[in-house]
């Protein structure tokens, strides 16, 4: 099945990846919802991910920074999976890179951001949630760091959270429309280390196989949408993703 999946890739032209958590854990960033996740190991750690709790509570802002000082995320760097893409980038056919990561490894790894579609933003940015100025995440970490328990907007005195979409928030449309309307043209869909279970994004796999794509899953697990596709890659995506793609590019 590799071998097939190695001809299809280069025998397409217009690839559209679709990346979750699973693409990072070789870079020592725990997912979520897995045996070893941060939300299975400690539920509480949902709540501070909340936008209702986050405005509500200064407590929960106060938890929220303190995590985001000890994330993984700042010491995480691309692994053979984010480079294996970038390389499949350079080739000239992989057209869109969505991602459910919000770590900013796939352009620390080369992607183009022109081509990348953070879909649940970005850990490295916060936003005012009142004027939506944004700044740089090691800006607001600083004061943080300097005894500022729940730094507030310099500009405005608004609420300050990271730029990433909390349980509670509308992804972007033009970022979804831009996400299916991809899917809907391309001739390969590579779902990579996503179980396919967080909607509306996982909608767009059937929509590219409703338009006539191949399908190709790669993860470590089972994924809600093993039946759809054309051939599915079980094992460790940084180990897999490089031979399927062509080590060089």
């Amino acid at each position: 099945m590799l071998e097939t999946v190695r001809r299809w890739i280069d025998e397409a032209e217009r690839i559209v990846a679709l990346t979750g958590a699973g693409i990072s854990t070789d870079s020592g960033i725990p997912d979520f919802r897995g045996p070893q996740g941060v939300w299975t190991r400690n539920p509480g750690a949902e709540k501070l991910a909340t936008l209702q709790h986050y405005l509500a509570d200064p407590d929960v802002r106060t938890r929220a920074w303190r995590s985001r000082l000890e994330s993984p995320a700042w010491q995480a760097k691309p692994n053979a999976g984010h480079l294996a893409l970038a390389a499949l980038e350079r080739r000239g056919t992989l057209h869109t890179l969505i991602t459910q990561n919000v770590d900013g490894l796939h352009l620390m790894a080369g992607s183009s951001p022109a081509r990348v579609i953070e879909i649940h933003g970005t850990l490295r940015e916060v936003a005012c949630l009142t004027c939506g100025e944004r700044a740089p995440t090691e800006r607001v970490l600083a004061r943080v760091r300097a005894g500022e328990a729940d730094p507030p907007c310099r500009a405005c005195g608004g609420i300050l959270k990271t730029a990433t979409i909390s349980f509670g928030q509308s992804l972007v449309a033009e970022d979804l429309v831009r996400a299916e309307r991809a899917a809907r043209n391309c001739d390969l869909m590579l779902a990579v280390g996503t179980k396919l279970s967080v909607w509306p994004i996982a909608g767009v796999v059937p929509v590219a196989k409703d338009a006539g794509a191949r399908v190709v899953i790669v993860n470590a697990e089972p994924t809600e949408m093993d039946e759809l596709a054309d051939a599915v890659l079980r094992g460790s995506i940084s180990e897999l993703l490089p031979q399927v793609v062509g080590e060089g590019g």
